[in-house]
């Protein structure tokens, strides 16, 4: 029952359903006192109850259309005191005020009610002169209006609340998870950088190539941390990532948060280095003329073909990869294609749904899957931002 009440009331509160139900409930005793007039042969009321009832029905459009919605009832409100229907403005053209003052703000909200006003002490002083009508007519529209934009202010400032909330509890968040990768993922990485280190140094001289190998899994260990740290600063930040941020952004040189990682396509080919010291066959090819890319752009190329060869070295061992970076006037497209057979181990991941989610963030658009020559192939597009 309760949750059918719930229902009810979302349903109700929708825009164009609650000015429908608003019309309709504020025409009702005026259509059944037209019909019980009718029945009777009672005609003289009819004018102004049908006067009233156009009114209410231009009400349909008080939301889209507030300032278009007022003119049109104080047209007709100035209409009805000419032909003597009304003697006061209709309850549609006070609802139609207080539209104006919800709806809209500043100079379009002044004009409107001053305009509206005019009209209406014009009517009365023509219509019904010596009554006064223009007082109660500024104290009618001033207050009308008024209490509508007091409205719109209370709901900007609950908007605004809400929203303010949302992000403290996105920066405790954060502060949340940079806690744990400090305490946790740092940690580990500490250690083993101190391990490996310890075990190179305990080497034989003789073995050179282990101590190589031992020597870049030692330098990739700090290089991991050294992104670790920034990252902990990025998530530390007091500056949420908002909508379009990570966009916004863009343009060489960015000052987002992805900017403060350090990483881009100049890093590649150390990048590349790195994979074929960890026993991965792989090459780089650039084609096209380097450009300076945009922060967000700059990182997802780079964190593209990172993940990739990660993939390509836990999911098909003894293949070979290679990674293609072109640089296009409007756009840059990476691509790493290995050749290798997928093994079936592991358990899947959130790479391939992070390379999306950044491209897809960036304006650009990612494909992956089986490569027809045998092997995976991971393909990104991503446009530059035009001067």
């Amino acid at each position: 029952m309760g949750r059918t009440v719930r229902r009810a009331v979302r349903f109700l509160r929708r825009p164009k359903v609650f000015d429908a139900a608003l019309v309709i409930v504020i025409s009702v005793p005026a259509v059944i006192a037209l019909v019980v007039m009718i029945a009777r042969g009672e005609t003289g009321e009819a004018p102004r109850l049908a006067h009233y009832l156009v009114g209410a029905a231009l009400l349909l459009w008080r939301r889209r259309r507030p300032v278009l919605t007022a003119a049109l009832l104080t047209a007709l409100d100035v209409a009805g005191h000419a032909l003597g229907l009304i003697t006061i403005a209709d309850l549609p053209a006070f609802i139609a005020l207080y539209s104006v003052g919800r709806h809209t703000s500043g100079r379009v909200t002044a004009l409107t009610s001053l305009a509206a006003y005019a009209a209406y002490a014009l009517a009365g002083e023509l219509f019904q002169p010596g009554k006064g009508n223009w007082v109660g007519y500024l104290f009618a529209v001033g207050t009308t209006v008024g209490v509508g934009q007091l409205v719109r202010l209370r709901a900007e400032l609950d908007e605004r609340a809400r929203s303010e909330a949302a992000d403290a509890a996105v920066r405790e968040e954060r502060r949340r998870i940079a806690r744990e990768l400090h305490d946790i993922v740092a940690h580990h990485i500490t250690v083993i950088t101190a391990l490996v280190g310890g075990a190179r140094a305990t080497l034989p001289a003789e073995q050179e190539v282990t101590r190589d190998a031992l020597k870049s899994a030692e330098q990739t260990a700090r290089e991991a941390m050294t992104e670790m740290r920034l990252l902990l600063d990025v998530l530390r930040a007091d500056d949420v990532l908002r909508d379009g941020d990570l966009i916004g952004a863009g343009g060489a040189g960015g000052t987002g948060p992805d900017a403060a990682t350090g990483v881009g396509a100049d890093r590649l080919p150390a990048l590349v280095a790195e994979a074929r010291s960890a026993g991965l066959s792989t090459s780089l090819t650039v084609t096209g003329t380097p450009v300076a890319l945009p922060a967000p752009v700059d990182l997802a190329v780079y964190r593209i073909v990172q993940e990739a060869l990660t993939n390509t070295r836990k999911h098909a061992a003894g293949a070979r990869a290679g990674v293609r970076l072109a640089y296009e006037p409007e756009a840059v497209e990476v691509e790493v294609v290995d050749d290798g057979r997928a093994t079936g181990s592991g358990t899947p991941g959130f790479g391939l749904g992070g390379m999306a989610e950044r491209v897809t963030l960036c304006g650009g658009r990612l494909t992956t899957g089986p490569h027809p020559g045998g092997g995976f192939r991971v393909h990104a597009r991503i446009p530059l931002e035009t001067p």
